[in-house]
């Protein structure tokens, strides 16, 4: 990574986004926790800059985390956000207190002097950012200055010009900061210097390189489930190892209508021999018996899945590793990145679903990318467009779209309900400006009339939202028309269903999945 951006963890939920927008430049970046830097690690990095993400912690609190002492010892760009700016001012002699009242969500600035990390489109302006704070800035520290102040005069930008080190009190990675995106790249290019250096044809050379050092001349099955992501993963793999490559399509029983058959004839053609489908539905349903609760629904699935490779693999001779799809955002959800301190939010099945001891060792060569840059590697590996544009689908699939219990009787009505909303989608030349689409069976019946008689069938709720990245996303809004027309398909289309809602959440607060 030399030359690029050095990102220091401490727990906020979008340190994935500021990874992604500075990569949207092209320059290279990587995260690591606050807790793992070392002088070593520095001096093997050469970072051209610094940024110390956000946080959830207070400084104000004993034993909350920290600027790793070793930081001192290379004189390099530093931006700190939030929690990050916060550390930067204790460090150099400032202070931290408590506010009256917590800053959240938008807010104003007021531009008190020019700055170079400073837009251009927020000269002579009052810009709109996106806060999350409940400490601010008592005492500026003397090498430092300020340079702005929120609408509630809360010092929100400072800097040391000739240490240049900048602290943020906003987040300027999330698309609620108008511009915010070109301070950062103010910070890349013209504070720290950098040059382009992250290009996804360097990226699959070298993963293929990687690919071939770890796998030798050994066999891999890559777990294909036909989305974009695994589909990526699997044409990755076989550009590296050509025929060690075992590609294996588990059907759980809570795919999409007809995907099983879909999937079955494209990869047939693409891998031959090398392509195994297994029927492994009955398994599934009955190790889900009777669960409610949506981790345990992930876990279980997870493991189950590597029961059946495990068997699987038992068939085909000299396979040592199971490939799996994993993006950053699966990663940031389930687990800490790199071991830091970012908290769980949920299991996502090829992540935190998998046993400890377990006979396949795990490769996940998309594990760094976000969903864009996965579809990028996809179209410069030649994949079908139709493939490469795919909505997400969750690996335990209908599973988790269906809260509390689930049997095979809800996973046809929802199959069928999702059926109808994809394919309005596609009619009404929507499906591609949405970023991701699908219906919830909810764990409820409600009262309806259907031709002067009285019903009482199943509610199902809607989900559309755009998004760039998965880490963020707004509820797509279709009009009256449209929301009239697919409730009135679902119902009249879809029997044992009587009502019709929309999700109207965003994410954060929510996620884009319901469980």
């Amino acid at each position: 990574m030399q030359g690029g951006i050095l990102i220091i963890d401490y727990g906020s939920q979008y340190t994935q986004l500021i990874a992604r927008k500075i990569r949207e430049y092209n320059v290279y970046c990587e995260i690591h926790p606050y807790n793992k830097i070392s002088l070593k690690l520095l001096k093997t990095l050469k970072p051209n800059g610094i940024i110390l993400s956000g946080g959830p912690n207070s400084t104000l609190d004993k034993g909350s985390p920290h600027i790793p002492k070793c930081i001192k010892f290379i004189s390099k760009p530093i931006l700190g956000i939030c929690y990050g700016l916060q550390l930067l001012i204790n460090a150099n002699g400032g202070k931290i207190k408590k506010s009256i009242s917590r800053e959240y969500g938008h807010a104003k600035l007021k531009i008190l002097r020019s700055s170079e990390i400073l837009p251009k489109e927020w000269v002579d302006k009052s810009p709109n950012v996106w806060m999350s704070h409940g400490d601010s800035i008592s005492f500026v520290p003397k090498n430092f200055r300020i340079i702005a102040k929120s609408n509630n005069n809360i010092i929100s930008i400072v800097e040391s010009k000739k240490e240049k080190i900048f602290g943020l009190q906003f987040h300027p990675e999330v698309h609620h900061t108008k511009y915010g995106q070109n301070l950062i790249k103010n910070f890349v290019f013209n504070i720290c210097k950098i040059k382009h250096n992250w290009i996804i044809d360097d990226f699959i050379d070298r993963k293929i390189q990687e690919i071939k050092k770890i796998v030798k001349q050994d066999n891999v099955i890559c777990g294909l489930s036909g989305g974009v992501d695994s589909s990526v993963t699997a044409h990755l793999l076989h550009k590296a190892i050509g025929s060690n490559l075992y590609c294996i399509f588990v059907n759980h029983g809570f795919l999409r209508k007809d995907e099983a058959n879909e999937v079955a004839d494209y990869y047939t053609d693409k891998f031959k021999k090398r392509f195994i489908t297994i029927d492994a539905s009955r398994i599934f349903f009955k190790n889900l018996k009777l669960t409610k609760d949506p981790e345990k629904k992930r876990k279980i699935i997870g493991q189950t899945f590597i029961e059946v490779f495990n068997k699987e693999a038992a068939k085909i001779d000299n396979v040592k590793f199971l490939a799996q799809g994993t993006l950053y955002p699966d990663v940031i959800e389930s687990i800490p990145f790199f071991g830091g301190p970012t908290a769980k939010i949920k299991t996502h099945h090829n992540v935190g679903g998998l046993p400890k001891r377990m006979k396949l060792k795990i490769i996940e060569p998309l594990r760094e990318l976000f969903k864009d840059e996965v579809r990028e590697v996809g179209k410069k590996l030649g994949l079908d467009n139709n493939l490469i544009k795919r909505h997400p689908f969750p690996g335990p699939g209908l599973a988790i779209r269906i809260p509390g219990k689930i049997n095979k009787k809800k996973i046809k009505l929802l199959q069928n309900i999702d059926s109808v909303y994809i394919n309005f989608l596609k009619e009404k030349k929507l499906y591609n400006k949405i970023w991701q689409a699908f219906a919830v069976l909810l764990p409820t019946k409600s009262v309806g009339v259907m031709g002067d008689e009285r019903t009482y069938n199943f509610c199902c709720s809607l989900r559309a939202v755009t998004s760039v990245d998965g880490m963020t996303a707004d509820f797509y809004l279709f009009s009256k028309k449209e929301f009239t027309e697919i409730s009135s398909r679902i119902i009249n289309q879809v029997e044992g269903v009587n009502r019709v809602l929309y999700d109207f959440t965003s994410k954060p607060p929510g996620t884009i999945e319901w469980e």
